[in-house]
């Protein structure tokens, strides 16, 4: 039995009740350490909340040699746990499409996402996203320019874009950071983008939220990570008057 166990957003304690159960329940427990993380908490902390070992997996781990998870999952329960909602990410869906290749009986317990939590946090509404994007840091002799294109059609149907920060294992990218390399994108791309919205720790009891022109939000104290950004289109009065209330436009 193959557990898909979604954590939230935040820390160990926003696991639901019923993933939970089903972690305490299992003879073995892996982490998925690469897609997200939990800012709130830590290795030590979760495996004395959840009161079991927690085995942390990297990419290739999950990507190159799933037969570590796989027999685990053959033989007795095991809960496969990542940082918020667990089919976000294609690489989780891969892990399930092996399991049931193998005959192995699968179940999802889905936590707060933060493709979710971002609506609530800034008042955008969920139906006017379009495709999202992922923005990494800078490598040498390597500067894709997918993120400014996806920003750009997006912008052209009106529409809003939810850019994931890249995170990695020694760095978090930040909103001021992210909105300097857009900024040199659009530049080089021959466009402007009008707004931007911030957002850090979601999930938490501080979470910060900055709307308006670039130099303002990346003026922005936001503090410790994660942080995560959003292009939005043009606004409903709605989303006008949200943004006003609780992100300072």
């Amino acid at each position: 039995m193959l557990y898909f166990i979604g954590l939230g957003l935040y820390d160990h304690k926003d696991v639901s009740v019923r993933g939970l159960e089903c972690i305490r329940g299992s003879d073995c427990v892996f982490l998925e350490g690469y897609t997200s993380h939990l800012a709130g908490t830590s290795h030590e902390e979760m495996e004395s909340f959840f009161n079991t070992p927690i085995s942390v997996l990297e990419r290739e781990d999950v990507e190159q040699n799933p037969d570590l998870i796989l027999d685990a999952a053959e033989k007795g329960i095991v809960a496969f746990l990542t940082g918020g909602d667990p089919m976000v990410s294609t690489t989780h869906a891969d892990l399930r499409i092996r399991a049931k290749e193998r005959g192995i009986k699968t179940a999802i317990v889905h936590g707060a996402s933060i493709s979710s939590a971002v609506c609530g946090l800034t008042g955008l509404q969920n139906y006017r996203f379009g495709k999202s994007c992922s923005l990494p840091f800078p490598a040498k002799n390597w500067s894709p320019t997918t993120p400014i294109e996806v920003i750009g059609k997006n912008l052209d149907a009106g529409l809003h874009t939810l850019v994931y920060l890249d995170i990695q294992k020694d760095r978090y990218m930040t909103v001021p950071f992210a909105i300097g390399l857009l900024e040199q994108m659009a530049e080089k791309a021959g466009m402007k983008i009008p707004l931007y919205v911030g957002v850090a720790r979601a999930g938490s009891s501080d979470p910060v939220v900055s709307a308006g022109p670039a130099q303002k939000v990346r003026n922005t104290e936001f503090g410790p990570p994660l942080h995560i950004l959003v292009i939005p289109g043009p606004l409903h009065v709605m989303e006008e008057e949200y943004l006003s209330l609780f992100g300072g436009l």
